[in-house]
């Protein structure tokens, strides 16, 4: 619980908008260093995402239905971020170029987070659409991170 909300919380929803007049090389960094205290401080916020309509994502959110699905991602390549699902999951592979943001299924058990770019056959699961890519960079190209996935509260 943060000290300042005594209570929970509503906000959920994560969004990184910046303006400055300072055009030196570090102000974009100072903007993600203040997002990602922002989010260190407010753990139940989220990054937004557009899930594909797709058998995998049906079965992925089913997995997430009863209780969150946590899975641990570790760096890979400089590019993305990969983890165990746990289980395999139904997969509809293509050859696929994907951008920063994408979010991936990968030989049916590892889900991948792209903060970079990569080409290979996948099955696409999602897109983060906030922040934008150097944002994602920052959150996601420092070290290990912890995913959880929730059921949407649509």
């Amino acid at each position: 619980m943060n000290p300042l909300y005594p209570s929970d919380y509503r906000f959920r929803r994560v969004y990184l908008l910046t303006c400055a007049a300072d055009d030196a090389a570090e102000t974009p960094e100072r903007a993600l260093n203040g997002l990602q205290g922002w989010i260190d401080c407010f753990p139940k916020a989220e990054l937004a995402v557009l899930w594909e309509d797709n058998e995998s994502v049906n079965a992925l959110k089913a997995l997430a239905a009863e209780t969150p699905l946590t899975i641990q991602l570790s760096p890979y390549g400089g590019f993305e971020q990969v983890g165990p699902i746990g289980q395999s999951l139904p997969r509809q592979d293509a050859q696929t170029t994907t951008a920063p943001g994408d979010i991936v299924l990968y030989a049916g058990s590892q889900l991948i987070v792209f903060y970079g770019s990569n080409s290979w056959s996948y099955t696409r699961l999602g897109h983060i659409t906030t922040p934008d890519a150097a944002a994602l960079t920052a959150l996601l190209g420092n070290g290990s991170v912890t995913l959880t996935v929730t059921p949407s509260p649509d």
